[in-house]
Order: structure tokens, then C-alpha cells, then sequence
């Protein structure tokens, strides 16, 4: 029986085999090869990247560079369907930039609208103090509270005549500042009564004596109204209804100073 135990441990002895080390390293004996063939394929990658370096700003993201691809073939793909297509013409016309707002610039007011107004600018500042009456042929007005014997003397053309004003063959504008002179010059000179002749407008348009008419309004607006006491219609025999009284205030020239 011990013969045959020790035949059997001799069999199992030569069964294994004479290096165990090798027999537990062969798996792994591949792993070196693998490591050196990573590192130079990475080496070989970073040296490539070097040699084609990618643009600054540009990505390599495959999605960036689908979508870049992707808006080529729409612009592509519109530009061909748009091809021969003619725009449209319009009948509208484009409205043009209004630029800064602007004062709206007034009509220059003609003589009738500037006789209105100087009366209204008169009534409003209290200005229109004369007391007036007229008809087609007669005309007097005085400084309301002015002594009643002033205009009645004046009216019968009892005060001497000290300087006379033509206004004949003048425009309207010309007699206006040829009476506010005239006025201006007798006042200066201590004059109290002054003929105007204006005329009956015979020659006028439509025969209407205009400069007869405007008369008053002059005399009682303005300047003139501070140096003017008093107006009436001359007596024929100076003229009559083409002529007017016209009877002043004192004043000192050196002032100008008016008073009763």
C-alpha cells in the first residue's frame, strides 16, 4: 500500500509544470504592448493638432458645424426659388421725414384788417377815448370829458388856422405817416389848430373817401391820440367835407409832455 501512494505523488509532481511564475504572469503579458501603442498614437495626435491648429473663434463642434452647413442649403435653396422673381412695383408714395416743427408763418394783415385790429387793441387797452360822430359828409370827435365850447367852437371854425397838411395823391399807408409827422411837427411848435385836407375820394375807387374815413381812427390810436384834443369837419369855406379842424394839446417839447 505505501508503494503505490508515492507512485501516484511522483505522477502528480511531474504534472506541474516547472515554472510557476510564468503561468500566472501570461494574461497580463500583452498589457506593456498596449500602453506603448496608446502613448504614441497620442503623441502622434498632439503633433498633427500643432501642425493644423484650428482658428480662433471657430469651434469643432459637429453640431455648430451641421448647423452652419444646414442655414448654407436653406440660403442655397431660397436664392435658387427666388431666381427670376421681380419685385412688385408700388403705387404709394413714401411720405417724407416732416423735420423739426416750424412756426406756421402769418399773411401780412392788409389796411382794412389793420384798422380792426388797432381798434380792438384800443377798446381792450382803454385807448379809444373819444367820444365821435359822423355822417357821409360830417365828422367830429373829442377827448371824452373835454370842455362841450371846445368842439363847438371848433365846429364853427372859430380858432385860427396856424398850419395846413395836404394829403392828396397819397396811399393810404403814405397819408398815415405824413399825418402822424404833420401832428408830431405842430406839436412841437406850440401849434393848437391845424387844417388836414383829405379830400372827398372823387378820385378814389368807387368814389369811397378812404382817407376820410381812416382819419378819426389815426387821430384818436396811438401817439396822435396823447397830442389831439379835439376834430371836426372844416367850414366850406376851407374846405368842407375834404377837410378837417384838428385842435391840439399844449406840451413841452423838451419833455413831451402833454396836457389840457
Amino acid at each position: 500500500m505505501k508503494k503505490r501512494r508515492k507512485r501516484n505523488t511522483s505522477r502528480k509532481a511531474q504534472a506541474l509544470p516547472s515554472d510557476s511564475s510564468d503561468s500566472f504572469n501570461t494574461p497580463f503579458s500583452c498589457l506593456g504592448d498596449m500602453l506603448k501603442q496608446a502613448q504614441a498614437e497620442t503623441q502622434s495626435d498632439n503633433e498633427e493638432d500643432k501642425n493644423n491648429p484650428v482658428p480662433e473663434g471657430e469651434s469643432c463642434s459637429p453640431n455648430q458645424s451641421q448647423s452652419a452647413n444646414g442655414a448654407e442649403e436653406e440660403n442655397t435653396l431660397f436664392r435658387e426659388a427666388m431666381a427670376g422673381v421681380e419685385p412688385l412695383q408700388s403705387n404709394r408714395v413714401r411720405a417724407r421725414d416732416p423735420g423739426p416743427l416750424s412756426k406756421p408763418s402769418r399773411r401780412p394783415l392788409l389796411e382794412g384788417e389793420l384798422e380792426a385790429y388797432a381798434q380792438l387793441v384800443d377798446l381792450v387797452s382803454g385807448g379809444g377815448s373819444f367820444d365821435i360822430e359822423y355822417t357821409d359828409e360830417y365828422i367830429e370827435g373829442a377827448v371824452i370829458g373835454a370842455d362841450p365850447d371846445l368842439l363847438t367852437k371848433l365846429r364853427r371854425g372859430d380858432f385860427s388856422i396856424q398850419a395846413h397838411f395836404d394829403l392828396h395823391g397819397m396811399t393810404t399807408s403814405e397819408a398815415r405817416e405824413a399825418v402822424e409827422r404833420f401832428i408830431l411837427s405842430s406839436v412841437i411848435k406850440g401849434l393848437r389848430c391845424v387844417l388836414i385836407i383829405h379830400g372827398r375820394g372823387l378820385n378814389s375807387r368807387d368814389q369811397i373817401p378812404i382817407l376820410k374815413e381812416r382819419m378819426s381812427s389815426w387821430l384818436k390810436r396811438g401817439r396822435l391820440k396823447k397830442m389831439v384834443l379835439a376834430f371836426a369837419t372844416a367850414q366850406p369855406c376851407d374846405g368842407g367835407a375834404g377837410a378837417l379842424y384838428v385842435f391840439l394839446r399844449k406840451c413841452k417839447p423838451e419833455k413831451m409832455q402833454f396836457t389840457d
